[in-house]
């Protein structure tokens, strides 16, 4: 039995001038992979155990290239102990290696862009950023993407190296309050101070909103038409800004019809200096 044991263990699965694969071989590849794995494994919950939620979904992403790494510097050196000419394969294997380097270059990009974001902390789990034009939050940053859920509940994701290449406008990146505003337009001849204090009603009992933080109102301008304010506040939540605002124009809607106080909508006023002699001659003739 022992004989038979040895004979299939010896077997020479791949027998030629210049690989030599044994049945041993593969069973002591499948050991070291085995074992680097569980060693891995182990080496990862013993820095990760201690580190916080987040923080730990970032080290996860990080080690997962250093494992995948290691598995192929393993991988390298079993092949040269059983004997396999990686020179070989590596001479082989150059032009296509090179094909696929131009083929992969953004998706390399995606992988060191997610390192470095992982690592400089530029970006966290939570944060409202603001990509080609939309405002949303972020859900999960893993190592080539970024998962954001837009105000409309809609999923986008991000290829990481957008943040590395384009602008980024975190909006909680000091401070995890957003300022924002609301504008309306008055006609002229309106008490502006009556304006100002009607403005600063409507942020009033408005849920979302900061409440000890400054809420003021600014004179914008002179339109052709109207002239400007806004009221400006602070919000919890960047998410919830649209459905701040509609509540806080209800009350401004409500607030100015109470007090007679006249939104203004865009008008041309048209004055004629004085109507061509062929124009009244028409007039007369109808």
């Amino acid at each position: 039995m022992w004989q038979q044991i040895i004979d299939f263990i010896s077997y020479d699965i791949i027998n030629s001038e210049n690989i030599k694969i044994s049945t041993l071989d593969v069973l002591l590849f499948v050991i070291v992979l085995m074992g680097t794995s569980i060693t891995l494994k182990l080496i990862q919950k013993l820095f990760s155990r201690r580190l916080p939620k987040n923080d730990k979904k970032r080290f996860s992403s990080v080690f997962q290239v250093f494992k995948y790494i290691v598995f192929l510097f393993v991988f390298v050196i079993m092949l040269n102990a059983t004997g396999v000419n990686v020179n070989v394969f590596l001479t082989a294997s150059a032009a296509l290696f090179v094909g696929l380097g131009f083929a992969l270059q953004t998706f390399f990009q995606d992988i060191i862009s997610g390192i470095l974001i992982i690592l400089d902390q530029s970006l966290h789990v939570g944060d409202i950023i603001e990509v080609d034009g939309r405002v949303g939050e972020v859900q999960e940053i893993k190592l080539r993407t970024t998962i954001m859920f837009t105000r409309n509940d809609r999923v986008m994701v991000i290829p990481n190296h957008k943040f590395m290449e384009d602008n980024l406008l975190n909006w909680t990146q000091n401070n995890s309050s957003n300022r924002e505003k609301v504008s309306v337009g008055v006609a002229y001849g309106t008490d502006a101070r009556l304006v100002e204090k009607l403005l600063l009603e409507s942020v009033e009992s408005i849920d979302g909103i900061v409440t000890d933080a400054r809420i003021n109102v600014t004179f914008d301008e002179f339109d052709d038409s109207s002239i400007l304010f806004s009221v400006h506040f602070y919000v919890y939540h960047g998410m919830k800004t649209p459905g701040i605002q509609s509540q806080i124009r209800f009350k401004i809607y409500d607030l100015f019809g109470q007090n007679n106080v006249s939104i203004c909508l865009p008008q041309l006023d048209v004055h004629l200096v004085s109507v061509p002699s062929t124009l009244e001659k028409n007039v007369e003739k109808e």
